[in-house]
């Protein structure tokens, strides 16, 4: 029974890669940040600098996430209004923070390719998935031509969505970088 499950995920992966990628990229998180902790060489300078990117990227990312209305709508309110994956955006500067306080160029091109990857994936998943959910209303946000959405951030908002997840570990990455700047790497 084992293999035929192994089997058929197997199959699903040659299937739809991009797919398969952008669900695991949560765990592949975990594990590129478990190589980062271990290759970094951070100085109090470069974690400090590090956690100001990142702590931006967070703020980003916790805009967006009180904005979103994840599965009932095109979300076309806050930073929506400028950019399609603000999330993503976040994330992708947070990685940054975290490259500069790891002060180790593998660290750097293993949260860059890991990034590229899966958010890519992601990107094509999701909007696939938004296509498929409300039609032309994401082609018209997609092109730029649907109107902003009168709507203010909302922390509960952010909360439904996980956003406190996010937060959570970024602080406790940023904690294990400190414990290892104090340690002298």
């Amino acid at each position: 029974m084992g293999e035929g499950r192994f089997a058929a995920g197997l199959a699903r992966l040659r299937a739809r890669p991009a797919e398969a990628l952008a669900r695991r990229r949560v765990t592949l998180g975990f594990l590129a940040a478990a190589l980062s902790l271990a290759l970094a060489q951070p100085t109090w300078r470069t974690w400090g600098a590090g956690f100001l990117l990142a702590l931006a990227g967070e703020c980003i990312r916790l805009w967006a996430a009180g904005h979103l209305e994840k599965g009932r709508e095109v979300t076309r309110s806050g930073p929506y209004r400028f950019v399609r994956h603000p999330l993503y955006v976040g994330s992708i500067v947070i990685a940054g923070g975290v490259a500069l306080a790891a002060q180790s160029l593998p660290v750097a091109i293993a949260i860059a390719v890991y990034m590229g990857l899966t958010i890519a994936a992601a990107v094509r998943t999701e909007e696939a998935r938004l296509r498929a959910a409300f039609g032309q209303a994401y082609d018209d946000y997609r092109a730029s031509r649907a109107a902003p959405m009168a709507r203010r951030f909302s922390l509960a908002r952010a909360l439904r969505n996980r956003e406190h997840r996010a937060i959570a570990g970024l602080l406790g990455g940023f904690a294990l970088l400190a414990l290892k700047a104090a340690a002298g790497s």
